[in-house]
């Protein structure tokens, strides 16, 4: 007789961490239940799918808010208001960049190739809470630009919105260079190139 129900070593908890590496490795579209049902707890069966968690999408969901509330919290961050604000933008990048290239989980960073996670109009709910981390990280770097305006770190007429993109656009592209293997030594030492465009703004204001 066909086993039905869910493995005997099935652990809900588990199971939703072996579900955020396969969401993370190959996005919403590509990780199937079939896969999922594969990978989680040694093979659960599909009715034992649906009472766990309900649906994929609610699975996903329930990932995304553990990353969200773990591995994201590396450009935390960029709300520290005792932070200079070059610093945290460094801090910020500097963080992420290790998260990213370690070992134990898949590389690059969840939240910038969620993206990519639903490219079908009817998933593009699905990506909402990876859309929304994405756009609190842009508004937080951008927080730091003016920040160091107010503070005369930055002169006045700084473009704070495109200065701003400088950072969260290599933010963003770390997630490439981490899937292409990139090691964090070379993309640290970019990091400390990227911030001199922070250096040479700084210096149209007499302060660095």
């Amino acid at each position: 007789m066909a086993r039905t129900g869910r493995p005997r070593n099935f652990d809900r908890n588990d199971a939703v961490e072996q579900a955020i590496q396969l969401f993370w490795q190959h996005g919403y579209d590509s990780t199937s239940l079939a896969l999922l049902k594969a990978q989680l707890g040694g093979g659960i069966s599909a009715p034992s799918f649906y009472a766990a968690f309900g649906s994929k999408e609610a699975l996903f969901d329930e990932c995304v808010q553990r990353y969200l509330e773990t591995f994201a919290q590396v450009t935390q961050c960029l709300w520290d208001e005792n932070l200079p604000p070059r610093q945290a933008i460094e801090t910020a990048l500097r963080q992420s960049a290790r998260m990213q290239c370690e070992d134990g989980h898949p590389k690059g960073c969840m939240v910038t190739l969620g993206v990519m996670s639903a490219p079908s109009p009817e998933n593009v709910r699905v990506v909402e809470a990876l859309t929304q981390s994405r756009a609190r990280t842009r508004a937080g770097i951008l927080a730091c630009v003016k920040r160091g305006m107010n503070a005369g770190e930055l002169p006045a007429n700084t473009a704070a919105p495109a200065l701003a993109t400088v950072f969260d656009s290599f933010l963003q592209g770390i997630s490439i260079l981490a899937r292409d293997d990139t090691t964090i030594e070379v993309i640290d030492a970019a990091i400390t190139q990227v911030l001199m465009t922070w250096d040479i703004a700084a210096a149209a204001s007499g302060k660095d």
